[in-house]
């Protein structure tokens, strides 16, 4: 008895066999993959950056059924003030540089990288601390029709967090 197993042919010429490939990401997990995927393609977005001393700059990527793709650069002391994102939901995924999210437990340093997953009337605001620039994607599905801002601020910025520390008698 031969145990060697042939296929003859190629199986992947036969498409009924296949899993069909979804066109746009339909779960959480989809629209992480594809922040994932748009950040390891630098040469796709580092060529659209700019950097505005003035306001945040931000740039629309691409859409989707659903959803958008922006691309936010942060000089050193941008931020976005507290805010949540209305009806969407998202990934914040940092390319270069460091950001600090602000939230009402407390701080996160957010470095090349990270990634953030919200539902709506997730409230947060993101600031860059650092002394060098920063760049960040953002993906918001359904896409991003408001933003509603927040009076009060969420935690001190890292700055702020430092100088109570120092000033703090032992």
């Amino acid at each position: 008895m031969n145990s060697d197993v042939q296929i003859a042919g190629d199986p992947l010429a036969i498409p009924h066999l296949l899993p069909p490939v979804p066109a746009h990401p339909a779960t959480v997990a989809g629209f992480v993959g594809l922040a994932r995927a748009i950040a390891a393609d630098r040469d796709s977005w580092a060529p659209l950056v700019r950097y505005d001393a003035t306001t945040r700059w931000y740039h629309r990527l691409r859409t989707g059924p659903g959803y958008e793709v922006w691309l936010l650069s942060w000089v050193p002391g941008q931020g976005s003030g507290r805010h949540d994102h209305g009806r969407s939901s998202g990934v914040l995924t940092v390319l270069e540089g460091e950001l600090t999210e602000h939230r009402a437990e407390g701080l996160r340093t957010l470095s090349p990288g990270a990634q953030r997953v919200f539902a709506p009337g997730y409230v947060h605001e993101v600031v860059n601390d650092a002394l060098t620039p920063a760049v960040s994607l953002h993906i918001y599905f359904p896409g991003l029709t408001e933003m509603p801002m927040h009076s009060a601020r969420c935690a001190p910025s890292a700055q702020e967090a430092q100088a109570a520390q120092e000033t703090v008698a032992p």
